[in-house]
């Protein structure tokens, strides 16, 4: 039973919203607003029983006074059970039946109903719309740093508003309560408490925002120690490979020192004000009290009433330093989601044109038409720009055919790919596939008839199977092992086993897929794209890291692949291209050249210049040796 009523608590709040994806605000209280609106009533709930766990604590006070005043004046205790009888039971009632039942309903939203599914459903919001932030958002910063701050961001706003609920509202409650009893007693005896009260108020205003701005020091602090761990982490073959984990030593030992500083620059804080309550709290103890006695010797207060107030101050003073560590945590988690949303809330550059439609590839013609672009653009002063990348260029590649560029590195080649994958938009000028403009057609559309394996390989810390189906999510096991063939990746594959003893395509491949080579994990990715199948083939150095042998093997697989497809390929190795139906030449942005490889040697220019190195350079130097 109680399981079921726990389960029922748990989905009251669907973690996985999928209404539309929408940026975050990126103001605080906004931000907060946001992901809180669709949920308030869970929130109210939380707040009206706290409010009355709050209340029932003090009427149990009330309940003690009036007790132990009753035994004074009444004279015969054998028969005070049999005159106050009812109070008592009253007393058990509230503190047996109603105390505990509110105290567990309030539990009962807490953990059940919102602290998972509320922090859950934040980290998934802010996870669907950062996901789908441009490339040059995750270029420029550290994955595990964006990662860190989509996983503190959703904890440290539900906390931070559960704790202004359990802290602020509940000690309100309690303080006013208390007030009350006072003023019932003797209004002299507010006095004190109205003064503690102020001091304490001064204290907070102090304290917290100094800690406030101290913990929010040491969140980008932590943050930016995660994210050079994860780097070092991520790049672990680099630092192997030039032995410098020493230096990533002091690359990591730079962010902790700077961290450790911020945070004990908070703590020292933290001290001061925990000395500070202290103080506050014993003057407050003793004054009171003192107060309370010194009514008594006048004959204003009873005896139950020196109880009541000895109680409820007690009480107070314990709870002032929950209160005041509630609201200092409250304020470092608002400096975390401040953090946090100065990343998640950042306006995401690259977004589909209002009304575009998927884009229709009936025949697979590309056309750069004029197009201007340099990376840095849209900086304030022109005097600060970089040179552009591409510059007034315009380029037609007919359906079906299949054109090779080719440069020298930087030429920019990989930035024209780039460009007609929409990575990035341009300056100037249009790019069209068969006659639609790609700025205006939806992003998921355009990229989903363009197949590309590129130089840089990473595969995803999935399955081998998980990796070959990104191609195509509705294929079935036998496309994609024949996808893998035809990649001569099979054989390989099955032969695969990761540390939990999965094997062949059911075999995890790591992160960025580190526990294959090079050679497999492009072989995977050529089957990915052969599963895709997609009108339009992007090769950027597709075979740069498969040798001479497996090279040939599915070069037959490529030629049917690019078959009927429209094909712009990308390739430092001049032989591996130079069979295509035409070769385009790149310098500095611009198309210098173009034309067959035959007419290309025949001029003597820069592809001749770049044919004749590699066929008469390092190959000569390699054949002497």
């Amino acid at each position: 039973m109680l399981r079921r009523l726990m389960s029922w608590g748990e989905t009251r709040i669907n973690p996985f919203d999928e209404r539309a994806i929408v940026r975050p605000p990126d103001t605080l209280w906004a931000f907060y607003w946001f992901f809180i609106k669709p949920l308030w009533p869970f929130f109210l709930l939380l707040l009206v029983a706290g409010c009355l766990g709050s209340t029932i604590e003090v009427a149990l006070m009330g309940f003690i006074g009036a007790i132990v005043d009753r035994m004074r004046t009444h004279a015969d205790p054998a028969t005070f059970v049999a005159t106050h009888g009812w109070m008592l039971i009253g007393m058990a009632f509230v503190a047996l039946v109603l105390r505990p039942v509110v105290s567990t309903a309030h539990d009962f939203i807490k953990n059940q109903m919102l602290s998972a599914a509320c922090t859950s459903r934040i980290r998934w919001q802010t996870h669907r719309y950062v996901l789908r932030q441009s490339l040059g958002f995750f270029q420029n910063d550290f994955a595990g740093r964006v990662a860190n701050k989509i996983m503190q961001t959703g904890a440290s706003l539900r906390e931070s508003v559960i704790q202004l609920i359990d802290a602020l509202w509940y000690a309100s409650v309690q303080f006013v309560g208390s007030a009350l009893l006072f003023a019932a007693s003797d209004w002299r005896l507010t006095i004190p408490l109205i003064v503690w009260l102020v001091a304490y108020t001064v204290a907070l205003r102090y304290f917290v925002p100094r800690i406030k701005a101290r913990s929010t020091e040491a969140s980008e602090a932590r943050s930016m120690l995660i994210g050079r761990i994860v780097d070092s982490y991520t790049n672990i073959m680099t630092v192997k490979l030039f032995a410098h984990a020493e230096r990533e030593d002091i690359y990591a030992r730079e962010a902790l020192s700077e961290q450790m500083t911020k945070w004990q620059s908070s703590l020292r804080l933290v001290t001061c004000m925990e000395i500070t309550l202290y103080a506050l709290n014993g003057l407050l103890l003793v004054v009171t009290t003192g107060t309370a006695v010194w009514l008594w010797t006048l004959h204003h207060v009873s005896v139950g009433d020196v109880a009541v107030v000895g109680g409820l101050v007690i009480r107070i003073v314990t709870m002032s330093g929950w209160v005041m560590w509630t609201i200092a945590d409250v304020f470092e988690n608002i400096g975390v989601v401040h953090e946090g949303m100065e990343t998640i809330s950042r306006p995401n550059v690259l977004v589909d044109a209002p009304g575009a439609k998927p884009v229709a590839v009936p025949r697979g013609e590309i056309r750069f038409d004029h197009i201007h672009f340099h990376y840095g653009a849209g900086r304030s002063s022109a005097d600060d720009a970089p040179p552009r990348v591409i510059e007034d260029l315009s380029l037609r590649v007919r359906p079906g055919e299949k054109v090779g560029l080719v440069g020298r590195s930087g030429a920019g080649k990989s930035t024209l790919v780039n460009l007609l994958l929409r990575f990035y938009d341009l300056e100037g000028g249009r790019i069209l596939i068969d006659g639609q403009d790609i700025s205006r057609v939806t992003q998921d559309s355009l990229r989903a008839e363009i197949g590309m394996v590129t130089q840089d390989t990473s595969l995803l810390h999935r399955s081998v199977r998980d990796n070959i189906l990104y191609g195509r999510l509705d294929a079935t096991e036998e496309d994609v092992i024949a996808a893998a063939k035809q990649a001569e990746a099979h054989d390989f594959i099955v032969g695969l086993e990761d540390l939990k003893g999965r094997k062949g395509y059911d075999a995890h491949v790591g992160e960025r897929g580190v526990k294959l080579s090079g050679g497999q994990r492009q072989r995977i990715a050529i089957a990915r794209v052969l599963l895709k199948n997609a009108p339009i083939l992007v090769l950027d150095e597709a075979t740069s890291a498969l040798d001479s042998e497996v090279e040939a093997a599915i070069q037959s697989s490529f030629e049917k692949l690019m078959d009927g497809k429209t094909v712009i390929a990308i390739a430092h190795r001049l032989s591996t291209i130079a069979a295509m139906d035409r070769l385009v030449v790149m310098e500095d942005g611009r198309i210098v050249e173009e034309g067959s490889h035959a007419d290309l040697l025949k001029r003597g220019g820069l592809y001749a210049q770049l044919w004749m190195r590699q066929s008469g350079g390092f190959l000569a130097r390699e054949a002497a040796e």
